[in-house]
Parts: structure tokens; C-alpha cells; sequence
């Protein structure tokens, strides 16, 4: 163990040698360096159980920025794989994500990617795997299933599946690929001239993305309007969201700065090409999911009166990480500027400066302040950002989620798929009948659903408390009265919420025929908040106006 030891404390001391000079005041670090080494040589020693010394390194980095931020980690060589996948939306395989089915009976496709090797090769959602080249896992799991598919990109993996339709095991031969998921996933017109985009996140690539979608939609007809929805958009690459900035605004327009302790950390970004959409109006969607460079775009949009947002107020997040290597395979992800955009406000949410010694706290009303747009309008920072016009979240009913996280929705399409090998589907009218509703309905008699409704949580509190209150029997009763008439059970509830599990079912159905894009496609003929985008596009002088003289909401 001793000799382990030793080799555990080069790294220790890297670590903090580089802690020294940013921090070549602080006296007490020779200290706790010295108590951190002599508690390493303990816990190797003495402890009750063999402790693995990468282990308590690893955990001993994690505990470093444990207080710090949400954002900031260390990340071990694994862990950069997974993240350089989100950062750059790239990898090898085969394309396709993968889940297990409900019953924990094996691993099948979720969803394999338009146009990519496994879409060629003909698998399909419910495709089960039986072996990968040549071992069997039917008992993998899914992340077992994942690193067998996953390689170089030109390699080959065999396949063992047995296809959902037809229930035959086929064999397979798959080149794997650089699979690159689309930034972008749709782009289409929602009515005369109005273009819609949906931006899902920012990882590498996606202003290409977004530009080619652009291009394919001017040769079909003249672009008068653009609804650019960025609702539940987490962010990602910087420079992608400065690229997107330039299709919009004028070249060489300040976008956004960057302020940190050193000097590194300070920059400008200003855009560098022509804008290519310089005058046609745009109103940016977003919800309170929008995040990091979501909000660099829409509120530098806002900020320049270069679009009318419409939604929720943003998350709010104005932090700008780095990675850096800290040897052996090894990073350190952390928070090292916050971001400003054009008005010259922040629009971070939480304060994070306590490091542990305090709540993390969402920056208070009196240390808000006030911005001025181009155009002179108020907006506020500290709080995310704010909507030029507030519309009211759509909510879907916590049962109709559960019927679908739970796996049930995807086991009836399997068996509805097989029933209906041959149909065709319209993304934008397509709908199950009400014959195929009842058929769900019935598969899901025999079904537990572990759900109870708020409102029944509250009787049953209200009860309780009544009872220990010492109510008396004539209140107890108006409350068992209230109860024999509250119908939330299972049955019920799949009249109640029919509507919203209904849509959940046709979403599936369109995924399995037309993709993920099918599926976006077919969800804007109800999406409430994109018709009033299209309307407020349609009416010039209110659009304007807005730009304008309206003023944000503070709160």
C-alpha cells in the first residue's frame, strides 16, 4: 500500500503547486497540503478495508469543488469521453439511442438517427439486441450495450437482433461512423413566409447547421418572419451562439463580453460575417429551460431590439467555464468568468460566492438593476431574462409522464406497430382513433401505475391534521364527502387525461415512421405559444411598437 501511496502523491502536490501561485498569500495552504498528504498515508494504512488510491484521488478532487459551483468538476478520463459527446454532439457508432424495456427483458433501439448506420441498415425502435459481435447481451445493461457499440469510426460490429415486427433474429454487419447529432433538428414554414427553426443545443456545428436549414428554406420561398424556439435549450459552445448572432445582426456588432479574475478570462466577441436574415423580423422562444448560450443569443437579440421574445423568464445563467488538463488523462471543468451581453447586464440568477458557507442564494430584488436596450427600452439583469411577451407554460399532467417514463406507452406501440406494419403517417394530421384509444385502455387494466393526484395528497393531509386538531365528526364528513366524490384512480384517469396521453401516443407513432423532426412537425399544429409567435409576426405595427417602447417586466 505504501508504494501505491507514493505514486498517489506526485499528483496531490501538482495540484496544489498550481493552487500556490493563484493563491501565493494564503499561508495556511502548505498546512492543509501537509494535513491532506498525511490523511491520504492513514486512510491507505489503516483503514478497515482496502481503499484503491485512484479512488480516494478522485474523490478527494471531487470534494475540492464540491462547495464551489454547479458547473465546476473534475472529470476523469471516462468522464471527458462523456463530455466531449455533449460538448460537441460527435462520437462513433452507430447512431442510435438505446433503452431498456420495461420488463427489464433486454436491451432495444430507442431511436436510431436519420440517415445514420443504423437508419441504413434497417433497425428500427423496438429491435431488441441478442449478441454483439458474438457475445451474447441479453442480460447486458444499457450502458454495457453502448460501450460495445460505440468505436472508431470505420470499424465494424456484427449484430444479433431480433426485430420487433416479425419477431426474427437477424444478423447484422454495421460500419460504425462519426455520428454528429443535429443541433438543429427541423426547420420548415408554419404559415406564408413565416419560417420556423428549432435550435435544440449548441454544440459544434450547429451554426452550419442552422445555416444550411436557413438556405434549404429560402429556396423554397421568400423568408418574411422567423420564430426561432430556443424553449428548454441548456446552452453549450460560445462561439457557435456568436456565429448564430451574426446571421441576425450587423457585422462586427459587439455580442457579448467576458469578465473574470485574470486576465485570460477577459474577452469580446463581436460578429464577423454578413448577416444573411439582417431585416427580416424574428421573435426568439423561450421557457425557463433556456439556458447559458441560449440566453447569449436571445438576450443579445432583446438587447439590440433585434427580436420580440416570447415565453417564460430564462433560467439564468451567466457563467462561462473553461477545461483545462491536469495531467494523466485528467480535466478540471470550472467556472472562470461571467458573461455580459450587449446592454451590459448579467444575467446569472444565483449567487454561488459563499462556497459552502452560506445558501446559495437567487440575487435579491434591491441589488437588481436596470438596463437600457438600443432602442432605450428597461430590462433587468440578475434574473435571467425576461420575455418581451409573457405567455403562461402549457402543463402536462404528471400522469400522462408517468404512463410514458414508465415504459407503458412504448409497450403498446410495440404491439400496435405490429398490428399496423404497413400505415402511413401524415405528420401533420395524423391522430390515433378513438377504437385505438379504448384498445390502450385496456392493455392498461392489469397495469400499476404507483400515482396519486396532489389534490388527493392534500385531502389525505387535511384529514390527518383534522383529526390530530381534534375537528369535529360533522367536518370529518364534509371531507369523506369530498373524497367519495374526488375520482382520480387509474381508470379514471386515463379518461381524465386523455387528451394529453393521446398526444404522448401519436408522438411515438410519428417517431417510429418520421423521426424526431416528424415529431416536431406534428407538435406545431397545437403549440399555442408559436401561433401567437405567428400572429404577433403578422402584425407589423405591434411587433414595432414592441421593439420599440416596451419595457420588460422587473419581476
Amino acid at each position: 500500500m505504501r508504494r501505491v501511496f507514493k505514486y498517489a502523491l506526485p499528483v496531490v502536490v501538482a495540484v496544489v503547486v498550481t493552487g500556490v501561485w493563484a493563491v501565493r498569500d494564503d499561508m495556511g495552504l502548505g498546512r492543509n497540503m501537509e494535513i491532506m498528504v498525511n490523511m491520504m498515508r492513514e486512510l491507505s494504512l489503516q483503514y478497515v478495508d482496502e481503499i484503491k488510491p485512484d479512488k480516494l484521488m478522485s474523490d478527494g478532487a471531487q470534494g475540492m469543488v464540491r462547495n464551489l459551483d454547479p458547473y465546476t468538476h473534475y472529470m476523469s478520463e471516462e468522464e471527458m469521453n462523456d463530455f466531449e459527446l455533449m460538448a460537441t454532439g460527435k462520437y462513433g457508432g452507430i447512431g442510435a439511442t438505446i433503452r431498456m424495456k420495461r420488463d427489464s427483458s433486454g436491451v432495444v433501439i430507442a431511436q436510431p438517427y436519420k440517415g445514420s448506420p443504423s437508419d441504413l441498415a434497417g433497425l428500427k425502435i423496438g429491435d431488441k439486441f441478442i449478441s454483439i459481435d458474438g457475445k451474447d447481451v441479453t442480460k447486458a445493461t444499457t450502458a454495457e450495450v453502448s460501450s460495445k457499440l460505440k468505436g472508431t469510426p470505420g470499424t465494424k460490429v456484427k449484430l444479433k437482433v431480433q426485430r420487433l415486427l416479425s419477431g426474427k433474429v437477424e444478423e447484422l454487419e454495421i460500419t460504425r461512423a462519426r455520428i454528429a447529432i443535429p443541433g438543429v433538428p427541423y426547420a420548415g414554414f408554419v404559415d406564408d413566409g413565416i419560417a420556423y427553426i428549432r435550435h435544440a443545443d449548441f454544440t459544434d456545428g450547429c451554426y452550419d447547421d442552422m445555416r444550411a436549414m436557413v438556405e434549404k428554406l429560402r429556396q423554397e420561398q421568400t423568408i418574411k418572419g422567423v420564430v426561432l424556439d430556443y424553449r428548454d435549450n441548456g446552452g453549450g459552445s460560445v462561439s457557435e451562439a456568436v456565429k448564430i448572432l451574426s446571421m441576425f445582426v450587423p457585422k462586427g456588432s459587439k455580442v457579448l463580453t467576458m469578465q473574470g479574475r485574470s486576465e485570460q478570462s477577459k474577452r469580446e466577441y463581436h460578429t464577423e460575417t454578413i448577416p444573411v436574415l439582417g431585416d427580416v423580423p424574428v421573435v426568439a422562444l423561450i421557457s425557463g429551460s433556456s439556458a447559458s448560450a441560449s440566453e447569449i443569443v436571445c438576450g443579445a437579440l432583446q438587447d439590440m431590439d433585434r427580436a420580440v421574445l416570447m415565453g417564460q423568464r430564462s433560467y439564468g445563467k451567466g457563467l462561462v467555464q473553461t477545461v483545462v488538463p491536469l495531467g494523466y488523462n485528467a480535466y478540471l471543468k470550472l467556472t472562470t468568468a461571467k458573461y455580459y451581453i450587449p446592454s451590459g447586464r448579467c444575467v446569472q440568477r444565483i449567487n454561488y460566492a459563499h462556497q459552502g458557507d452560506a445558501k446559495d442564494e437567487v440575487v435579491p430584488d434591491s441589488l437588481i438593476n436596470e438596463f437600457k436596450t438600443s432602442n432605450g427600452r428597461k430590462v433587468y439583469d440578475g434574473k435571467g431574462l425576461m420575455p418581451d411577451e409573457k405567455i403562461e407554460p402549457e402543463y402536462i399532467s404528471t400522469f400522462a409522464i408517468l404512463l410514458y417514463n414508465l415504459g407503458f406507452i412504448e409497450d403498446f406501440l410495440d404491439e400496435y406497430m405490429r398490428r399496423n406494419p404497413n400505415m402511413q403517417v401524415d405528420n401533420k394530421t395524423f391522430s390515433i382513433s378513438d377504437a385505438d384509444y379504448e384498445d390502450f385502455v385496456r392493455f392498461m387494466e392489469d397495469k400499476e401505475v404507483p400515482y396519486q393526484s396532489r389534490t388527493r395528497d392534500a385531502l389525505e393531509l387535511l384529514k390527518k391534521t383534522s383529526k390530530e386538531e381534534r375537528y369535529d365528526d360533522a367536518f370529518i364528513e364534509h371531507l369523506n364527502e369530498i373524497e367519495s366524490k374526488l375520482k382520480d384512480q387509474k381508470m379514471d384517469n386515463l379518461r381524465t387525461y386523455r387528451a394529453e396521453i393521446e398526444e404522448l401516443i401519436n408522438g411515438d407513432v410519428i417517431l417510429r415512421h418520421n423521426y424526431y423532426e416528424g415529431v416536431v412537425e406534428h407538435n406545431l399544429r397545437s403549440d399555442s405559444t408559436v401561433i401567437k409567435a405567428v400572429e404577433l409576426l403578422r402584425d407589423a405595427e405591434r411587433y414595432n411598437k414592441i421593439l420599440k417602447e416596451q419595457d420588460t417586466q422587473r419581476n
